[in-house]
């Protein structure tokens, strides 16, 4: 179990660094539903992370008992190897979009509207932000796939599928940790966050992407 969990949290590390949403959630807490709206968007964004994991798991377990353990092995490296190929090209397009020196960094329109947001909104924009997202998809996928040839039992199964829900949903915690505790404070705090993810995010996600690409291309090799 210990051993899964480890390779298990490169890829939640992967889908907790997601500046978009980290983004979105700070926004959140200067408004004035900033208690509901933000604890919502937490719950939306760890039910995506949850739902697709759980559909994958499913999907992977059965998968892996109707053509054995050798065949399943080699579908995993497989599905390492594609994930971490689609994540490179994800990555190459994210640092040719990164702004230029001095370049205004635009961030999406819906953002200028949260401060309308329902719980409910802010619920739906939390899982739909974590569990379709490209990048999350493949790296749940990953995990999952990881999960389900492992052999562990049911129970171990859906706690390593929590871990990932916990782990990749730091970064949205986080904000939301400072805010109830950072009191006056928090609004520099948050912003200064805001301000540094806003001008590197594409950066960030390049290299991020990268790094998980290499890795699981890598592994899928290995394991053919």
């Amino acid at each position: 179990m210990q051993e899964v969990i480890g390779e298990l949290l490169p890829l939640a590390l992967g889908i907790a660094i997601s500046p978009i949403p980290i983004i979105a959630i700070i926004l959140m807490l200067i408004t004035p539903k900033a208690r509901s709206n933000g604890l919502a968007f937490l719950l939306g964004w760890m039910a995506g992370i949850l739902i697709v994991g759980g559909i994958a798991l499913v999907v992977a377990d059965v998968a892996g008992q109707s053509t054995g353990s050798e065949a399943a092995s080699q579908s995993q490296a497989v599905i390492k190897l594609v994930l971490g190929l689609l994540l490179l090209a994800v990555a190459a397009k994210q640092w040719r979009s990164r702004p230029k020196p001095g370049e205004e960094v635009s961030l999406p329109k819906w953002m200028q509207t949260l401060d309308t947001f329902t719980p409910v909104k802010s619920f739906g924009l939390g899982a739909l932000l974590s569990g379709p997202n490209l990048k999350n998809l493949a790296l749940n996928l990953a995990a999952m796939s990881i999960v389900a040839t492992a052999g562990l039992s049911t129970a171990n199964q859906v706690v390593a599928l929590l871990v990932v829900v916990v782990i990749g949903s730091l970064t949205i915690i986080a904000p939301l940790v400072v805010y109830f505790a950072g009191g006056e404070k928090s609004t520099e705090i948050l912003g200064g966050w805001k301000s540094w993810l806003s001008e590197n995010n594409a950066a960030t996600m390049a290299v991020l992407l990268l790094v998980l690409g290499v890795a699981l291309v890598g592994q899928g090799i290995s394991g053919l």
